[in-house]
């Protein structure tokens, strides 16, 4: 009768279409054949593919070694903070003062208390500073006070990771972020006047910037011909730029200026433009005991913020959620280890083991981060079986249609939402797959090998076999 049964189920099995040999075992030999082809090693490949309602796993591959997981790690930070933060979970920037105001003129300082925000982009914080001049502020008679206790401050450099501080992805975290910390220029040629104009954004007040100057001949590697020089003074554009590139931008960390020079120069030119004035200096401190509030600005809501983390991978957005979950969950300021052991009792809270965990910034844009494929498996199916289920799923690229999968894999354009994880010598994907049979699974695959660029063919059959044969 056992045997009976035991070769009913298999023939199951068959029909549905998933190879026998596949079943809780190693990789599908048409997906290992392709990885063989990139010349990845079969060790350098960690895998686990299984159905959310199932207490096993349809595909594992070392699935209990310890990979970098690249921006695969932004889906442990944001799945924990929906559950720990709550998906409306909003982000406060908070103006104070202790002066007085006799008609438009505030006779004291303006302080302003940063809460972690990662989405105070320009536009935003434009709308913040007309709640001030709403309130018939034109004249500031003292200091722009700049408040950032909210996380705790430490030296770090910005070229630590790849020694190229200018890349908009090392802005480091701070409870004042203003616009990423980043300055976009714009290249406009007008051959007419023989010359190139730069427009910046955001607008700075006493910041410089030396055109290039225009170049004739083709539109090849046009940021490198600029010969970029960046100070804190202004920045200059040695080189050329081809008047063949048309209208074109370049985004750059503000690195080698300090926190309150970027949000100080931001401030004053916004101020200026909306009729205001500033007579004191931008210096660091806090709200005086007696001080009242004058305006708030609430970022979008949590649930928002993170389809911009793991859609596009926003490294910046996510060490700001890993820091702000440190200060919620354990105590202001909120920094790395607060915010790390808040996740793993997060992760002990709903049975998942992690000892190889390793939190170095919780964005992946790390060398030391450690994460095993079962783990981000059964993150990845307690966040499906979570009140927060859609908000998480949501979030992640949707293949073939947008984010950072918007160009992969047409043939089941809409049916999966995948994250993606990419450094040098790791790629990954992780997320959901909704099989053709209707039956949804997670799916893991960390590649850590220096042939790793060339794993996307394999990796996307393997989500083409979960959605054929799931």
């Amino acid at each position: 009768m056992h045997s009976f049964f035991r070769t009913v189920a298999l023939l199951f099995l068959v029909a549905g279409g998933l190879p026998v040999a596949a079943i809780g075992q190693g990789l599908p030999e048409h997906v290992a054949q392709a990885y063989a082809r990139a010349g990845i090693t079969r060790q350098s490949v960690g895998v686990v593919v299984q159905e959310v309602s199932a207490q096993s796993a349809l595909v594992q591959a070392n699935a209990d070694l310890p990979f970098n997981p690249a921006s695969l790690m932004k889906l442990v930070t944001t799945g924990a903070a929906l559950e720990l933060l709550g998906p409306t979970f909003s982000w406060q920037t908070r103006a104070y003062t202790s002066g007085s105001q006799a008609g438009d003129v505030l006779h004291g300082d303006l302080v302003i208390r940063g809460g972690g925000d990662p989405k105070l982009v320009v536009e935003n914080f434009w709308l913040f500073l007309r709640q001030l001049r709403a309130r018939g502020i034109r004249e500031i008679r003292g200091d722009l006070v700049l408040d950032r206790s909210y996380f705790q401050s430490a030296e770090q450099d910005p070229a630590a990771f790849d020694g190229d501080p200018q890349r908009a992805y090392n802005a480091l975290p701070d409870a004042l972020l203003l616009n990423f910390k980043a300055l976009s220029f714009r290249f406009l040629p007008d051959e007419q006047a023989g010359m190139v104009r730069v427009a910046v954004e955001p607008p700075v007040d006493a910041y410089p910037v030396i055109a290039p100057a225009l170049a004739s001949g083709p539109c090849n590697d046009w940021r490198s011909a600029l010969q970029m020089r960046a100070t804190a003074r202004g920045m200059g554009f040695d080189g050329g730029y081809p008047a063949s590139c048309g209208d074109r931008s370049l985004s750059v960390h503000a690195w080698q200026l300090t926190p309150d020079q970027y949000f100080g120069a931001v401030f004053r030119q916004l101020w200026r433009d909306l009729g205001g004035s500033l007579t004191g200096s931008v210096r660091a401190g806090v709200p005086p005991p007696d001080a009242r509030l004058l305006a708030e600005w609430r970022s979008p809501a949590l649930s928002e913020v993170i389809r911009e983390i793991n859609k596009y991978s926003n490294n910046v957005m996510a060490r700001q959620l890993l820091l702000t979950i440190g200060a919620e969950v354990g105590g202001q300021p909120g920094d790395v280890a607060r915010g790390s052991a808040a996740i793993r009792n997060w992760l002990a809270s709903r049975a998942i083991a992690a000892p190889e965990l390793v939190l170095t910034n919780g964005s992946g844009l790390s060398r030391e981060e450690r994460i095993a494929p079962r783990t981000l498996a059964r993150l990845l199916l307690a966040s499906f079986h979570s009140p927060a289920m859609a908000e998480f799923m949501s979030s992640l690229p949707m293949v073939g249609l947008d984010g950072t999968m918007r160009n992969r894999l047409r043939t089941v354009a809409g049916m999966a939402h995948i994250k993606t994880g990419s450094l040098n010598e790791v790629r990954g994907i992780a997320g959901y797959v909704l099989a053709a049979s209707g039956r949804r699974y997670v799916v893991v695959s960390i590649v850590n090998h220096p042939q790793a660029a060339a794993s996307q063919a394999a990796q996307d059959a393997l989500l083409q076999w979960v959605y054929e044969k799931g």
